[in-house]
């Protein structure tokens, strides 16, 4: 009986439906825009990522901030660009390892803001100087490391946008092992997928999901000219409860 019980089980679990949790989880979008790319990351990047994260808010999308962890190099203002992504894990294997990230760095396209999940590596570096040097000669936007970096100095000589987790010395070989790159990534409860639209400004960095981004865009520029206005009444005196009655916040 018991092993009968096991036979069914095994045959349960074989017949297991995936597609639908396949095609919910992998979804890629590719979705076009009603203005160019670069329009649309111009924009973007008159705005802050506070008023975006409201508008986000309104679609019930409550989880779209980056873990406060990772923080900015320096005191950005807004840079946008489009997910690359990256997975790597910690491992001592190094054969296959400066290949792949070859293939890797040559699919890194332009207005690309890479974003790269360390398995939660505490060891190792992702980014460094050549790597910088690397992406700014593509005219890739910016970075984000969920771990760490180093060459400080020449990443800040660079003017190149990165946010990190931490600075050591370790370089990667041997430490970690690049395992895919343009696959969807899940840090802690955020879900990034290629393709998205990553702001990164002095207080950390957003995703906006691909299918609801220009409709993001203009309801967070309606947003900046609303607070135009507030912050005009702010100045101009008016009380609390003035500002309230013609639909200002706080």
């Amino acid at each position: 009986m018991i092993h009968n019980g096991i036979d069914q089980y095994k045959k349960e679990v074989g017949m297991m439906n995936l597609e639908k949790v396949i095609k919910e989880r992998e979804y890629i979008s590719t979705k076009s825009f009603p203005v160019p790319d670069n329009e649309l990351l111009l924009r973007f990047e008159q705005l802050y990522t506070g008023a975006v994260n409201d508008v986000l808010r309104e679609h019930c999308l409550l989880s779209q901030a980056l873990p406060n962890r990772i923080v900015p190099l320096r005191e950005y203002r807004t840079v946008a660009g489009f997910a690359f992504t990256i997975k790597s894990a910690p491992n001592a294997v190094i054969t296959g390892e400066m290949a792949f990230r070859t293939e890797m760095l040559d699919a890194m396209h332009e207005n690309a803001f890479v974003i790269w999940d360390s398995s939660k590596d505490e060891k190792a570096t992702l980014w460094g100087g050549v790597m910088t040097a690397t992406a700014k000669g593509k005219g890739i936007k910016a970075a984000c490391l969920d771990g760490g970096i180093r060459d400080t100095h020449q990443i800040l000589e660079a003017d190149f946008p990165v946010f990190y987790k931490y600075r050591i010395s370790n370089g990667s070989l041997g430490r970690c092992l690049i395992t895919h790159y343009q696959t969807v990534l899940q840090i802690d409860d955020v879900t990034i997928r290629p393709g998205d639209v990553l702001l990164g400004d002095i207080d950390g960095v957003l995703v906006v999901p691909r299918d609801i981004a220009y409709a993001v865009l203009v309801r967070a520029e309606e947003i900046r000219e609303n607070e135009k206005k507030i912050f005009g009444w702010v100045r101009d005196g008016e009380t609390v409860q003035s500002i309230t009655e013609k639909g200002g916040y706080f």
